[in-house]
């Protein structure tokens, strides 16, 4: 609980201290695949994938023209897995239409071997179609064993 306490209090924080600056607001989805490593019996490590669906919003809050802070909060569902992923980026423009994008990720499994919470690390690229519309591919890493890896593909929409 006290976990969740300082996660709150700390995305609170950001989240206030940038409220006065120039700020986008959107959502996004697409499908993700996931990659497991699970040990079979005296065969060794055996990689499985399982293919989802995610879905939901960011604010991007503006520092200068080519730097920002991008937070999200998205749904996926993995088959018999759902969970609660929420990066807290930063976000690079490094060409034109283009951005690249890195952080912490923290992860709410519901029942996911009874240890629901985890903190994984995120790389993302969006390259932007028009000024509203763009696309991206996100690579989230486990850091733990049972934490699995996984590859996002979908499009983002501002308002």
């Amino acid at each position: 609980m006290k976990t969740y306490l300082i996660l709150i209090c700390t995305l609170w924080m950001t989240l206030h201290s940038f409220a006065q600056r120039q700020k986008d607001f959107g959502i996004k989805g697409g499908f993700n695949l996931t990659f497991f490593n699970v040990e079979q019996a005296n065969f060794g490590p055996n990689a499985m994938t399982q293919t989802g669906y995610y879905g939901g919003v960011f604010v991007d809050f503006h520092i200068d023209d080519y730097f920002s802070f991008q937070p999200e909060v998205l749904y996926i569902n993995l088959g018999d897995f759902k969970f609660i992923n929420a990066p807290i980026y930063c976000k690079y423009t490094v060409a034109k239409n283009f951005d690249i994008m890195v952080g912490p990720s923290i992860n709410y499994f519901f029942d996911f071997f009874n240890r629901n919470l985890k903190i994984r690390g995120d790389l993302s690229t969006a390259y932007h179609i028009t000024k509203a519309l763009d696309v991206h591919v996100k690579f989230t890493l486990g850091f733990q064993v049972i934490s699995p890896n996984g590859l996002f593909i979908g499009t983002g929409y501002r308002f």
